[in-house]
């Protein structure tokens, strides 16, 4: 069975900065990509960073303040988060694809993070 655990959320003054990671644990034979969704209250889950094969995409609200990592060898990403806004508060999943023995991609997620940006 695969496990992804976030770790790294917290309360944070706007302007601060977090740092979240996500390792994938269990049975499995390799991670083909991770990323990171949020969701606000009221809102719906979003995409906010994304890493596969080295490449990686961001939402525009993220650009230039969020910077997604991975450790291949420890199975973890990660999610520098500089420069926070109140509005970057949210509940922060984990997502990977994973290849198993029975399956070349499925989806894994978190059980999410909490970020609350406040002053």
């Amino acid at each position: 069975q695969v496990q992804l655990v976030e770790s790294g959320g917290g309360s944070v003054q706007p302007g601060g900065s977090l740092r979240l990671s996500c390792k994938v644990s269990g049975r499995f034979l390799g991670v083909n990509a991770m990323g990171w969704y949020r969701q606000a209250p009221g809102k719906e889950r979003e995409l906010v960073a994304h890493i596969s094969s080295g490449s990686t995409n961001y939402a525009d609200s993220v650009k230039g303040r969020f910077t997604i990592s991975r450790d291949n060898a420890k199975n973890t990403a990660y999610l520098q988060m500089n420069s926070l806004k109140v509005e970057d508060t949210a509940v922060y999943y984990c997502n990977a694809i994973i290849q198993t023995a029975t399956w070349s991609g499925m989806n894994y997620w978190g059980k999410g993070t909490l970020v609350t940006v406040s002053s």
